[in-house]
């Protein structure tokens, strides 16, 4: 019986991982893109040579089976009705080169690689080794082709970035550590979609879907969040965090996924929707699927989606919790970039995906993929869960004013608010690119009313209740029920404005302006019911600050303002995480006209500036040095300094700050040795219990060594 004898295998690492853009994971393992060639070589211990019958085997998951596409047998020069095909290349005597083909359309996830030599009658099989095949943006065949090198270096291969957050007219750039490449990653990206319930219960059809991109982001958008199946991260959007971490104070993905892996798949505690989003952006790119993190300002969650939220507030101001709608300030998503077989070629290209458990879809608290064509061009029906998203960019703001009496008034129907400044970084650069064009048509604009009536017929919701007979915009009306919202809009009597007479820095008062505005000629006396709350991004209210009320006269088309402050004393318990304070102004005249005048305000941080101390080159130690400000005027004591940076810290670092006095700078110092070249990002945060996080990051150019 002769079998061929092998030395070793070399999987000609460096080589295969340079062809294949894989060079960047921290893995030693083959780590391959379908569809495209790899080479491999066999040292043998004799230098026979052979004229057998060669049959290579590739099989992945646990149950590998042709019918499945989970298993392939090819022999040399023959293209496998699978698509699987092999060569033998010259080569040195003792040993045998050989270039393997996957198909375009292959499953994705760990192989097996097998030999099969049959001589004469005698067949021996020898396990050649392990790989790794992911999805293929490079391979003009595969589902997720980028013809743009740019956009594939930003969406595949860049391991920092910048979610987006803050308000409509304060937008805020947050640094997160993406870290795809980082030491594990690759390995908990796979193990999330084996601990999907689509995996529990039939292992070998889901391994046979994952040659679908569409299949694999919609099972990682219901696996990263741990409401179905100990995904790797719970949401918490009230109460305190003691029993887990602030998800203001996560920076990156790479510790959120280590923390479930080696916790034995036990839910990270907390997140909240740029959490969701960062570490979803993690695992498809990890899987070498096109990702980008999306921001929508004035995102819309509508529980019954009939494009309508409603807002009610008592005569004080104060928000009543009368329906489940809301809007929050801002909500992170995602997108990723493949076709669509099941639509057809329209709906290719960006599609939503969202791993923030908001709505159950088809039972499981999934979200996506929904194109962002069909989103724009009204087409709510199709799969998966587009007229969600198209709600959360288009519903209407309605405000009521909830009398003590049951009645109700509507007070004002915004179909603008919704779905501002929809936003993204920049590829190459961390500048802010608008993609709002991307979900709609211009606000107003004769398109856009258009696709607003198709999804409303789609949706089955009563045209009657909405745009078509609204004014737009509109502060006042008689008194309007749910169910009789035509009634033609007067005329308001008064308008006002909330003005912010500074920058408002944490530790400091915030002082107010409101200004109101006579617009007829008679003499009237306006009742001002002034309320200023704590908010969550979210917008829900979690304390009251501030409440004043107050009379003004005002005479014919006459202006008066009225200032007022908001002392730090008043907000320091009260403020949550987010930093920001809801102010809402309800105006009443004697003849029962109501004005609602709001304002979002978000507490400046004090800045912190981050020095690094000379150049940076791979593998050589240099000293960063980081400055931060308390912003109080009281002392502050356990502070914690984190930094984390793809390539250039392993893992997180922590530094104690024991103390600083009130209003005190302080220095601290520490070292970095980069492990990667290129361009990376160091992110640095304070964590402190008398204020909320001070983040910063710097972009540096690491030479190679």
């Amino acid at each position: 019986f002769l079998a061929l004898k092998i030395a070793n295998v070399n999987w000609q690492s460096k080589l295969n991982k340079a062809a294949h853009h894989t060079s960047d994971y921290s893995s030693t393992e083959a780590i391959l893109r379908r569809g495209q060639a790899f080479n491999i070589t066999l040292n043998l211990q004799t230098t026979v040579q052979y004229e057998d019958n060669f049959t290579f085997i590739a099989s992945t998951g646990p149950s590998p089976a042709e019918s499945q596409q989970t298993k392939a047998i090819f022999n040399l020069s023959e293209e496998d009705a699978s698509g699987w095909r092999a060569t033998q290349e010259p080569s040195e005597p003792g040993c045998m080169n050989f270039t393997i083909f996957s198909p375009a359309n292959a499953v994705i996830g760990r192989y097996k690689l097998k030999l099969q030599i049959v001589s004469g009658n005698k067949v021996s099989s020898t396990l050649l080794g392990q790989f790794v095949l992911l999805f293929n943006p490079w391979c003009p065949n595969d589902d997720v082709y980028m013809a743009n090198e740019k956009e594939r270096q930003e969406y595949v291969l860049n391991d920092s970035g910048i979610i987006f957050q803050g308000l409509e007219k304060y937008i805020q750039q947050e640094a997160w550590n993406y870290g795809q490449f980082e030491e594990d990653i690759l390995d908990i990206s796979l193990a999330i979609l084996d601990r999907s319930l689509n995996h529990r219960q039939d292992p070998a059809v889901d391994v046979s879907n994952r040659n679908n991109p569409i299949y694999v982001s919609r099972v990682i958008s219901a696996t990263v969040n741990s409401n179905d199946e100990k995904g790797v991260v719970e949401g918490k959007w009230n109460g305190k965090y003691c029993s887990g971490t602030n998800p203001l104070q996560w920076s990156g993905s790479v510790t959120i996924l280590r923390k479930w892996y080696k916790g034995r798949y036990k839910p990270v505690r907390y997140g909240q929707c740029w959490v969701f989003a960062g570490v979803m952006c993690t695992v498809l790119r990890s899987l070498g699927i096109p990702t980008r993190v999306i921001t929508n300002f004035n995102s819309a969650h509508d529980r019954n989606i009939n494009l309508s939220i409603d807002k009610y507030i008592d005569i004080s101001g104060k928000t009543l919790h009368l329906t489940e709608d809301s809007v929050w300030n801002f909500h992170v998503w995602n997108e990723s970039w493949f076709i669509r077989r099941d639509l057809g070629s329209f709906y290719d290209g960006w599609q939503v995906l969202d791993a923030t458990p908001q709505e159950r879809s088809k039972g499981i608290y999934q979200c996506g993929p929904a194109s962002t064509r069909a989103i724009k061009e009204g087409d709510v029906n199709l799969d998966y869960d587009s007229s969600f998203v198209f709600a959360a960019v288009n519903a209407d703001y309605v405000t009521w004013i909830h009398y003590s009496n049951k009645r109700k008034e509507r007070i004002y129907s915004d179909t603008r608010k919704i779905g501002k400044f929809i936003s993204t970084k920049a590829v190459g650069t961390n500048s802010r690119v608008d993609v709002t064009a991307n979900y709609k048509y211009p606000e107003g604009s004769l398109k856009e009313r258009r696709v607003y009536k198709k999804a409303l017929k789609l949706l089955g919701v009563r045209s009657t209740e909405k745009r078509t007979k609204i004014t737009r915009p509109r502060r006042r009306s008689s008194v309007a029920c749910r169910q009789n919202m035509t009634q033609p809009a007067q005329k308001p009597s008064i308008s006002g404005k909330l003005i912010l007479d500074a920058s408002p820095v944490i530790g400091q008062d915030i002082l107010l302006t409101l200004a109101l505005r006579n617009l007829i000629s008679d003499f009237k006396t306006i009742k001002v019911n002034l309320r200023a709350s704590a908010i969550l991004y979210t917008r829900r209210p979690k304390a009251e600050i501030l409440q004043l009320s107050r009379s003004i006269k005002l005479g014919s088309e006459e202006v008066k303002e009225i200032s007022f402050k908001i002392s730090y004393s008043q907000y320091k318990n009260s403020l949550t995480d987010d930093r920001k304070i809801l102010v809402t102004a309800v105006c009443e005249t004697k003849q029962g006209a109501s004005l609602l005048v709001e304002k979002d305000i978000v507490l400046q941080d004090p800045f912190l500036t981050i020095k690094v101390l000379g150049p940076t080159v791979v593998h050589k130690a240099v000293n960063v040095q980081v400055t931060f400000t308390n912003p109080l005027s009281e002392v502050v004591t356990d502070c914690v300094l984190r930094a984390e940076g793809s390539g250039l810290l392993k893992e997180q670092l922590k530094i104690n700050v024991a103390r600083m006095a009130a209003m005190e700078s302080s220095t601290v110092q520490f070292e970095i040795t980069p492990y990667k070249s290129g361009t990376r990002q160091l992110q640095v945060d304070l964590v402190c219990t008398h204020f909320s996080d001070i983040k910063g990051f710097v972009i540096l150019d690491v030479a190679p060594a």
